[in-house]
């Protein structure tokens, strides 16, 4: 009896299903892993440190010479915080890699989509795997929304701007584009000489382009007045353009100008190499010029009418210089000017004495004002002054009414008849040529600010001991540079410091 026959495994409907999900698993887990590279497969991860991701993401390709040798396994900050970090895995196909290897992030399409590109090195060393590079700020390039972000509205209303001038400026003129087209071959025949010499080293073409920039972005809040400049220039062109044969001659002496510059210039490169230091330092000084300004407007607005009267003034000071000349070729000048010397020695010594007097010790004014007090009486016509008429004995000798005393008033003793009438006999009190200063300079205002002495003798002496200081409105010392004295004949003259 035959046994029932044998059921094939394949045709075992549940081992079909599960082989079914076993594949589907593992091409969905093979799928989900294949942005983070195949399982099993061996790999060389290198770090790079770039300025910024650059939009990678995860899964990016890693090229080199434009085949597929990896992918970007992570990005995270750079560890010193300065940029990203990239972890490419690379496959044994890109084994050596030279350890002076970069990379740059290049646009894989227009949509975003970016790959790194190993770009190999020369070296005979080998990066090592988990090795770092350090990628310049060059291995990211520019972003095209960046390069879009250019034209912004203000850069395409000048671009529209610029089109309709230009377009403007071309309008009509096909003839002359033509003329200019057929003149081209001559202009590129010596053009060769002049890019010889632009290209010179000693030419320095890139330090103008440089400087241009300078002075362009120098002038640039100028624009307006530089505009009107160009208004200005136009009216000057159509000048010019009225005398074509002028300006022939002009352009036709310019070779031999141009040529003198070319052998002449040179020579002022030193004394354009210190007018550069100089300029620095005027630089400081225009800065404040510039605040200066109006106040020199104003001395130059008010020093026209001067100078417009200035020829008359010039006519009138002409005849004062002839009538000075004639006085030094007269005879008698010199010996007026000799005279003249003698009376300044004579008259120093007591300026240097009365000085003090007037500087120190107030004393002119004191003059004055008692002066103006004696006069403040008024009768009919006018003022008169006020005195008190003093009496003095008669009959004591030498006294202040005696003729042909023998010495000064000196007191004494009187009868009884005469004191009675007179008083007391009178005595001198008066001290001839005060001191005002001692011989250092400090105050000794003597005159008025000494007391009567109560002995019955002549108070004559014109030195008392210390020193008296100054008046009510006077001065410590002689003022600084004054020279003066303290005796009236000029002896020991000084002047302070």
């Amino acid at each position: 009896m035959r046994g029932a026959p044998r059921q094939s495994i394949v045709s075992n409907p549940i081992f079909i299903g599960a082989l079914t999900v076993l594949i589907v698993v593992t091409a969905v887990v093979l799928a989900y892993r294949a942005s983070r590279g195949l399982p099993f497969v061996p790999v060389t991860q290198v770090e790079v440190d770039v300025p910024n991701a650059a939009r990678l993401v995860v899964g990016n390709e890693v090229r080199d010479g434009g085949f597929r040798v990896g992918q970007v396994t992570r990005i995270a900050p750079a560890p010193d915080g300065r940029g990203a970090q990239l972890t490419l895995s690379l496959d044994n196909t890109a084994a050596p890699i030279p350890n002076d290897s970069t990379i740059k992030i290049r646009p894989r399409s227009a949509l975003g989509l970016k790959y790194v590109e190993l770009i190999r090195g020369r070296s005979g060393e080998e990066l090592p795997d988990g090795a770092t590079i350090s990628a310049s700020a060059g291995a990211v390039g520019p972003e095209l929304d960046d390069f879009f972000s250019t034209f912004d509205i203000p850069t395409r209303k000048n671009v529209e701007r610029n089109l309709d001038y230009l377009g403007t400026a071309l309008a009509g003129r096909g003839n002359d584009l033509n003329r200019s087209l057929g003149a081209l071959p001559e202009l590129f025949g010596d053009l060769p000489p002049v890019m010889r010499v632009l290209s010179d080293p000693d030419t320095r073409l890139a330090r103008l382009v440089l400087e241009l920039g300078d002075t362009t972005r120098v002038l640039a809040p100028e624009s307006g007045a530089l505009a009107r400049s160009f208004t200005s220039m136009a009216d000057t062109f159509e000048a010019l353009s009225r005398d074509p044969e002028t300006l022939k001659e002009t352009i036709a002496f310019s070779p031999g100008t141009l040529d003198e510059g070319i052998v002449s210039l040179p020579a002022t490169r030193p004394l354009l190499a210190h007018l550069a230091g100089l300029s620095d330092e005027v630089r400081g000084t225009a800065r404040e010029l510039r605040a200066s300004l109006p106040a020199v407007n104003s001395a130059l607005a008010a020093g026209i009418p001067v100078l417009r009267r200035t020829p008359q003034f010039t006519d009138r000071l002409e005849g004062t210089l002839d009538a000075l000349g004639d006085l030094a070729k007269s005879l008698t000048t010199d010996g007026t000017l000799a005279g003249l010397t003698d009376t300044m020695k004579t008259l120093n010594p007591t300026l240097r004495y009365v000085g003090p007097h007037v500087t120190v010790c107030n004393n002119f004014n004191y003059t004055w004002t008692h002066f103006a007090d004696h006069l403040s009486e008024e009768d009919a016509t006018g003022t008169y002054q006020r005195i008190q008429v003093k009496n003095v004995p008669l009959a004591q000798e030498n006294s202040l009414a005696s003729f042909g005393a023998v010495r000064p008033a000196d007191g004494g003793e009187i009868d009884e008849v005469q004191h009675a009438l007179f008083g007391d006999a009178v005595a001198v009190h008066q001290a001839d040529y005060n001191r005002a200063v001692d011989e250092q300079g400090n105050a000794d205002c003597e005159g008025g600010q000494r007391g009567y002495l109560n002995e019955d003798r002549v108070s004559r002496d014109s030195r008392t001991p210390g020193s008296q200081g100054p008046t009510y409105a006077g001065r410590a010392r002689v003022p600084a540079g004054q020279s003066f004295s303290p005796e009236p004949n000029g002896i020991a003259p000084s002047v302070l410091p």
